[in-house]
């Protein structure tokens, strides 16, 4: 007797083939708090490692991260002179980011979640300003096609915090100690340093 095949099961099967015929890779989120330079230092990469990537803002404030200390300043220009990526401090440490956040979940929300992400955070942590002030967020909105309208109605609009906050606990839940983390399948990898990692077990499938 022939084996019976399941005929949903292989419309699931067909559903995650691409147009080559091979199994689609795992879906890859990135969150990220724009508040950390470690987001800026992921951003510059995970757009070239991760093709169609999620990005999704999250408050680090959930994850009840230590303050940067001294040492922990000194560990993120080592890490950025390690990528040769320039690096500035902002003035304000860490940066006021409640609006760009909110800025952001507008941008991941309409797919330009990237391009929002690496222009605020180049404006913060290369260009030392402050990416809440309207002027330097119109700039980073301008990056990812958002109009000046849109992104002030978006940074004052305090709906969008509960969305940033409950990621963040969703991330510790799961076990997430820092941002910005990436998601890929069911597996969390923690750290800008494990984009490579992340990348890896995402073309393994």
């Amino acid at each position: 007797m022939g084996t019976v095949t399941s005929l949903e099961g292989h419309r699931l099967a067909r559903r995650s083939r691409g147009a080559s015929g091979r199994v689609a890779p795992p879906r890859a989120t990135l969150f990220f708090d724009l508040a950390s330079p470690y987001t800026y230092l992921a951003a510059e990469r995970a757009d070239r490692l991760f093709a169609r990537l999620e990005w999704v803002p999250a408050s680090a404030d959930a994850l009840h991260a230590a303050e940067l200390t001294e040492q922990g300043m000194r560990d993120v220009r080592e890490r950025a002179l390690l990528l040769g990526l320039p690096f500035v401090w902002p003035e304000e440490r860490p940066p006021a980011v409640r609006g760009a956040m909110r800025v952001a979940s507008l941008a991941a929300e309409r797919g330009c979640g990237a391009a929002f992400v690496l222009a605020a955070s180049r404006l913060a942590f290369c260009g030392g300003f402050d990416v809440d002030d309207p002027e330097i967020l119109a700039e980073a909105a301008a990056a990812a096609g958002i109009g000046l309208g849109e992104t002030l109605a978006a940074a004052g609009d305090v709906g969008r915090d509960g969305p940033i906050e409950e990621a963040g606990r969703m991330l510790l839940a799961a076990g997430a100690s820092r941002l910005p983390a990436l998601r890929v399948g069911r597996t969390l990898f923690c750290g800008e340093d494990r984009l490579h990692e992340a990348a890896a077990a995402r073309a393994a499938g």
